[in-house]
């Protein structure tokens, strides 16, 4: 049996959002002004918050939880009662950063939803981000399409990339975010679907493991040179850019590469 539910987080695999640099930057500001009398006390500074940081603490992970994980990370003082206003702080300034399109679309992964509905296969998005409709409603597949050369009977003038999901769970207030599967699970059920016949595109290692733990097949994107955590995490197959999916192998219910050539 062949795959008939394609399960996506949004940031970091279908839009490189400004959530990184929305948490970075505000952390910063408060250094600099609500909470200068405690940054000698931590472990924080300008350059430390790299990367890998926003992958291992905030990447994929409910606000409140991943604001309050990279205070730890930085031995914050009172980070349990600071991380509310660290997350309500990045949240205005992500809004403002979406509000100004300071984000784009992955190309690669425009072709392989617009491949993958074009096979049958239903469709959910499944991001952690409350701010996920934001992104995905601002994208216009139809004008993507039409400078593809590609058409298909399910765009139509003014068809944004939030149209392409049959169901959107994402930002709900989930009673545990990832790697808890809850959120792939309503995912799947609200698809009227099995795990068993669902995959997960995911980009963090929070989403593959909550994927797994799901039971649902996980297609690892590393797009932040994570390939090995991504395998390690339990990803089924693991590629760099979705270009890369056999669109044929899903309908034998199989992750796996296009063959070369």
């Amino acid at each position: 049996m062949g795959y008939r539910g394609a399960i996506f987080d949004v940031d970091g695999v279908l839009v490189a959002t400004p959530h990184e640099r929305a948490w970075r930057e505000t952390l910063q500001w408060l250094f600099d002004n609500e909470w200068q009398d405690v940054l000698a006390k931590t472990r924080y500074r300008p350059d430390s918050f790299t990367g890998a940081v926003y992958q291992e603490h905030l990447s994929g992970k409910p606000r409140p939880e991943g604001a309050l994980a990279t205070l730890l990370h930085f031995g914050v003082p009172g980070a349990e009662e600071r991380a509310l206003r660290y997350a309500e702080v990045k949240q205005a300034f992500v809004v403002e950063l979406i509000e100004r399109g300071e984000f784009t679309a992955f190309h690669d992964a425009l072709r392989f939803i617009l491949e993958v509905k074009a096979a049958g296969i239903q469709t959910a998005a499944a991001s952690s981000s409350k701010n996920a409709h934001l992104f995905l409603r601002q994208i216009p597949i139809d004008t993507f399409s039409r400078a593809a050369g590609k058409t298909y009977d399910f765009v139509k003038s003014g068809t944004t990339l939030l149209d392409l999901f049959d169901i959107d769970v994402s930002g709900r207030d989930f009673a545990q975010g990832k790697p808890h599967p809850e959120i792939f699970e309503t995912a799947a059920a609200e698809l009227g679907l099995s795990p068993d016949v669902c995959f997960v595109v995911e980009d963090a290692v929070v989403g593959i493991v909550a994927a797994k733990a799901a039971k649902i097949a996980a297609l690892g994107v590393a797009r932040s040179d994570d390939m090995e955590l991504l395998q390690e995490a339990g990803a089924d197959e693991t590629v760099v850019t979705l270009d890369e999916v056999s669109i044929a192998a899903l309908s034998t219910g199989s992750l796996a590469k296009r063959e070369a050539g």
